[in-house]
């Protein structure tokens, strides 16, 4: 195989389409966990276990480099994979790190201490899960000081856009925001932390307002990942096909995939 993308759901379907665009010549394995989403309202060691399992199953397939598009998984799981479970020859990447690069206008590889940065005060939507973990706070505080975050737990939203309710989707984001603003009345920046929200990026911008700026991650990763692979070739792999498989129903799965990324999606069982 090649490159693998794992998530939860079909949130992840946000990251695979901007790097399968950046990179068109790399193949890409997609992998849902749908049998199991959300990931967001379980335990760390859940999350934990679901997580190993299935990034276990795509190594298995030949794929060496990983990309977690899961924030909660991400948020939960990866850095205890990282210091004892991923293999030596292989690696697992996630997608906070790219998005707080950007936050903090900071290049890859940048291990200088923190600074002072140009926005003050963020907005983070997020799972239950990932807000609990505060996994975002801890990786910001390695590259920026004086950074006010508030995080808003966005229950409700990945069912419904997992279910294709999207009119239920956007009451929710709304709502979601408007307890946010709550908290905090005039944030400089917002971050969608979890990959299934660029798919209600437009409700988020309007309820925030025009002043604020929305940070996604699916084109972001997408460029880090091709940085990465510029300097690591190595870790592209063999494969030479597209494959999307999940532990859900294949027929329901393709579906949905199909109607978020308007183009023709077929899932194997994983």
């Amino acid at each position: 195989m090649a490159v693998g993308v794992f998530d939860s759901g079909l949130g992840g379907l946000t990251v695979l389409d901007a790097v399968a665009k950046r990179l068109p010549e790399v193949p890409f394995v997609y992998f849902g966990d749908n049998a199991h989403a959300p990931y967001g309202v379980r335990d760390a060691d859940d999350i934990y276990d679901l997580t190993t399992g299935s990034v276990a199953r795509m190594f298995d397939a030949g794929c060496d480099l990983v990309i977690i598009a899961c924030n909660t998984a991400s948020a939960a799981a990866l850095r205890r994979m990282q210091e004892s479970w991923v293999p030596k020859d292989k690696r697992v990447l996630g997608v906070f790190v790219p998005l707080i690069e950007a936050l903090t206008e900071r290049q890859w590889g940048d291990n200088s201490p923190p600074r002072q940065v140009a926005v003050n005060n963020v907005a983070l939507f997020a799972t239950p899960a990932t807000v609990a973990s505060r996994a975002f706070q801890r990786e910001l505080a390695f590259r920026a000081i004086g950074v006010d975050v508030e995080a808003q737990a966005c229950g409700g939203v990945v069912d419904a856009i997992e279910d294709g309710d999207l009119i239920l989707a956007e009451a929710l984001v709304r709502s979601h925001v408007d307890a946010l603003k709550r908290k905090m009345p005039h944030p400089d920046a917002a971050i969608l932390g979890c990959t299934h929200y660029p798919l209600m990026q437009e409700v988020f911008q309007d309820a925030l307002g025009p002043d604020v700026t929305v940070y996604s991650q699916a084109d972001l990763v997408a460029s880090s990942l091709a940085d990465y692979l510029t300097r690591r070739p190595e870790f592209i792999g063999p494969g030479t096909e597209e494959m999307f498989l999940t532990t859900g129903d294949p027929t329901r799965v393709s579906s949905r995939a199909t109607q978020f990324l308007r183009r023709k999606i077929t899932f194997t069982a994983a």
